[in-house]
C-alpha cells in the first residue's frame, strides 16, 4: 500500500516563500511520475508541476511557472515543490499525488491519471 504525506504548508505573507515535502511509502518510487496539485475552496482541483520519474522533465501550470520549482530526491522518496513569489491566489490545499501513466503520454495534468493521493497540506497566503 501506497501512503503519500504532504507536510510544508502554512501561512505566509504575500511575496514569501514556501517548500512543501511529499514523503512516500512503498517500493519503487523511482518508476512514478509524481505532480502537485491544488484545490481552493469552491473550485476544482488544478494541475501545479509534475515531475518524470528520473526528475529529468518537468512541467509546470502556467500560474506558478517561474515561480515555483518541483524535483525529487529518489533515494529518500520524496518530492518537492518550492514556491516563491506566493500570491494570495496561490492560497489552496496542496496534494502531491503518483501516476503510473507515462511522462511522454502527456496525462500528468490530469487528476483522472493518478491514483495515490496524499492528504493534502494548506498554504495560505496573506496579502
Amino acid at each position: 500500500q501506497v501512503q503519500l504525506v504532504e507536510s510544508g504548508g502554512g501561512l505566509v505573507q504575500a511575496g514569501g516563500s514556501l517548500r512543501l515535502s511529499c514523503a512516500a511509502s512503498g517500493r519503487a518510487f523511482g518508476i512514478y511520475t509524481m505532480g502537485w496539485f491544488r484545490q481552493a475552496p469552491g473550485k476544482e482541483r488544478e494541475f501545479v508541476a509534475a515531475i518524470s520519474r528520473s526528475g529529468g522533465s518537468t512541467d509546470y501550470a502556467d500560474s506558478v511557472k517561474g515561480r515555483s520549482t518541483i524535483s525529487r530526491d529518489n533515494a529518500k522518496n520524496t518530492v518537492y515543490l518550492q514556491m516563491s513569489s506566493l500570491k494570495p491566489e496561490d492560497t489552496a490545499v496542496y496534494f502531491c499525488a503518483r501516476t503510473t501513466t507515462t511522462w511522454y503520454s502527456g496525462n500528468y495534468a490530469l487528476p483522472a491519471s493518478y491514483d495515490y493521493w496524499g492528504q493534502g497540506t494548506q498554504v495560505t497566503v496573506s496579502a
